[in-house]
């Protein structure tokens, strides 16, 4: 009786974990369009910088010596938002809905010498930035780098003080959102003798557009070079010679193998010098095939865990085929692996136990921990290690705990966290 009341519990818990499975399906990268009337302002936050050619060193954009407003306001994080190294700020840009702005100033700033240094490392580092315009991701560089000579080598590092920005609406939503430096002049770095006054300003452009307002992510163009992304045809080239070498050692094995076979199959009419073969080849281990291993803890811990990952990636791979995901926002996929790794933590314990229960283990305690720990206690200390790191060097790629505290001494601000 007491089984069957266990078995009905299970049953039951299975049916919720799957309902809210599917509920989180549902709501995974969901568009709500915001409308906006005329003139209305709308909130620009930058976001981050860091080096072009290394996307995962990444760094809030309020540590450059740029305008920064008197306080720091922090939009609410994802999850995935902050797991991707976000850390949205609101500035001090004055943007309202379809209203063009040729020419404004944004700020003026005393640059030092140290300043001065910061700006031209991240020049020469080609630093870009990242802003959010109503959930649209915009990009540009911070400066402009200018090689001269190769021998003697000799650059230049300018600084983009003036940036346009231009906006495609359809009805009351934005669809377009671009950020360029055409038609501007950069501000040298090198010719200037610290402390010095630079004036940064702004321009704004609005432009009907045909584009719906679900389709306006599906045009953006990729900002990273080509090299930054999978090469499908090695990955490709690495499995087909994957198979090759299987196939190859299949062949050689059955070929090898093929004798023993022979031997085993002999019929009870052939000679018994052919027929006593009990202790030729394969049939010497025959004995240890059936005998169970000495960590029986470890090897059931190791299935449990393996067939957790593998329905894990199964599950990815298919909200991928089914377009659940936007390329273009990672942080989606990164919520939903975190979601999807803690929704089938009960694969993992009920193959392991069961199989576990099959080979006549005793020390279920011990599975079920190790089991728990597999995977959480080795990727946990990796995870320290490298978390320290890039905290230590004032990365957003760093989680946070609580609060981030801005490198030019401003008072710490809270960053709200939702799921």
């Amino acid at each position: 009786m007491r089984d069957r009341v266990g078995e009905v519990k299970m049953a039951s818990n299975l049916r919720s974990i799957l309902c809210l499975l599917l509920l989180s399906l549902l709501t995974i990268d969901t568009v709500t369009s915001a409308k906006y009337k005329q003139d209305e302002k709308i909130v620009l936050y930058v976001n981050k910088v860091g080096p072009y050619y290394n996307p995962q060193e990444t760094y809030h954009y309020y540590s450059l010596p740029v305008c920064v407003p008197e306080k720091i306001e922090h939009r609410s994080l994802t999850l995935g938002e902050v797991l991707d190294g976000d850390r949205m700020a609101v500035s001090l840009y004055d943007i309202q809905f379809n209203k063009s702005v040729p020419h404004a100033e944004l700020c003026t700033l005393v640059l030092t010498a140290n300043d001065i240094a910061k700006l031209q490392e991240a020049v020469e580092d080609l630093y870009y930035f990242e802003f959010v315009f109503d959930d649209l991701l915009m990009r540009g560089f911070v400066g402009h780098l200018e090689e001269g000579a190769f021998l003697p080598h000799n650059h230049r590092t300018y600084l983009w003080t003036h940036l346009h920005f231009s906006f495609g609406y359809s009805g009351q939503e934005v669809v377009e959102a671009n950020v360029s430096t055409i038609g501007a002049t950069a501000y040298s770095l090198d010719d200037t003798e610290p402390p010095v006054k630079v004036t940064f300003t702004y321009s704004v452009s609005w432009s009907k557009s045909l584009r719906s307002y679900h389709d306006r992510n599906k045009e953006l163009k990729v900002f990273f070079p080509k090299s930054m992304e999978i090469h499908w045809l090695s990955v490709i080239n690495s499995v087909v010679l994957v198979c090759l070498l299987l196939g190859f050692v299949t062949i050689i094995l059955m070929r090898v193998l093929h004798n023993d076979f022979a031997r085993y199959n002999v019929s009870d009419d052939d000679p018994d010098d052919l027929r006593d073969q009990d202790n030729y080849g394969w049939k010497i281990i025959s004995t240890d095939v059936f005998r169970f291993p000495q960590n029986k803890g470890l090897l059931s811990s190791i299935i449990g865990v393996g067939t957790q990952f593998i329905t894990l990636s199964l599950a990815i791979i298919l909200m991928a085929l089914l377009g659940l995901f936007n390329v273009h926002r990672h942080h989606a996929m990164n919520s939903t692996s975190i979601l999807l790794y803690a929704l089938t933590s009960f694969i993992a314990g009920l193959v392991s136990t069961n199989f576990y229960r099959k080979i006549n283990g005793e020390s279920w305690v011990w599975n079920i921990i190790l089991t728990s720990s597999l995977f959480a206690f080795p990727f946990f200390l990796t995870w320290s290690t490298v978390n320290s790191v890039a905290w230590y060097h004032g990365s957003t790629q760093a989680l946070p705990f609580t609060t981030i505290k801005n490198e030019r001494g401003e008072p710490k601000q809270a960053i709200d966290y939702v799921l």
